[in-house]
């Protein structure tokens, strides 16, 4: 007791000198930044998906000092498994580091990007922000006349009677299209499942608008129960951990060139279908911002 007594008083009296990095009395939450469109990624402009993000998740539940972790969304959604396998990478390691986990919404967090804000224990945003969104999305265009108009044989051999479904160069199926309504339906409701069982009794509006795809800001998310309060994320850690609360930002890290998506090199920018791939995808994530007024 009395060496235990000793060690107490030499911790204490040690403390103040300290680098903070080294005290144990200052809390500490992680933050990783979640910021794009989910799924979809350029050279320039990184998207969200599990391997890209998957290492900062990782490294921010174990700092050894953390409290709980927080994360900055700022997305339009995208693409539907990758924002589930995110979700779900988020919730696997708060419940085995035992931390609670913190939204903090920017200028967006709709469709995917709501659904890895649920992974969250509380939902905090801006009141300017977008929230909800919770449905399911495909586009596409229609070629066909303008083939025939420039004089354009389409010529396509396929293996399966529905391979080439949905070909924006031949004219729309029905058939095709309901098939397609059929997978959406299911998407969403395995998206309506995640939210009731985060959200819970939390909910406060009827089903047919909160899930019908519409969005909403901040104010009228909270009515509605898809957003716990108004806030910031400096403010809100501090009214919770204390004045002298650190968050550290997990970076992601950068490898060759300074990049930090996996499999984007100089060998992609230089190649002309790289290129090409690229421009569509920017075009994809400028509509899917732009759908938010953003």
């Amino acid at each position: 007791m009395a060496e235990t007594t000793w060690l107490e008083r030499t911790a204490g009296f040690l403390r103040p000198v300290l680098p903070r990095r080294f005290r144990g009395d200052i809390p500490v939450v992680p933050v990783v930044r979640l910021s794009g469109v989910i799924g979809f990624s350029t050279p320039l402009r990184p998207g969200i998906t599990l391997a890209a993000v998957a290492k900062q998740l990782d490294r921010a539940f174990a700092h050894p000092r953390g409290r709980a972790v927080a994360l900055l969304i700022n997305s339009p959604g995208g693409s539907a498994v990758q924002s589930h396998l995110v979700f779900q990478r988020i919730r696997q390691l708060s419940a085995e580091k035992q931390r609670p986990v913190f939204a903090f919404v920017e200028d967006v967090a709709a469709s995917g990007g709501y659904m890895i804000a649920c992974a969250a224990d509380e939902i905090v945003a801006d009141p300017s922000s977008i929230v909800g969104s919770i449905g399911v999305i495909g586009a596409s265009f229609g070629f066909a006349r303008l083939i025939d108009k420039i004089g354009v044989e389409r010529r396509i051999y396929t293996a399966g009677t529905n391979k080439a479904m949905l070909d924006p160069f031949l004219p729309e199926n029905p058939d095709h299209v309901a098939r397609l309504k059929v997978i959406q339906q299911e998407i969403h409701a395995t998206f309506i499942d995640l939210v009731k069982s985060r959200r819970g009794p939390k909910l406060n509006g009827g089903e047919p608008d909160l899930f019908s795809g519409e969005y909403w800001a901040a104010k009228k998310g909270i009515e509605l129960g898809l957003v716990d309060r108004i806030g910031d994320m400096r403010t809100f850690l501090r009214e919770r951990f204390g004045d002298k609360v650190e968050t550290p930002l997990i970076s992601a890290a950068r490898g060759l060139f300074g990049r930090t998506t996996p499999g984007v090199g100089l060998e992609r920018m230089l190649d002309q279908g790289g290129l090409a791939d690229d421009l569509v995808s920017a075009l994809e994530t400028r509509a899917l911002w732009a759908r938010y007024g953003l």
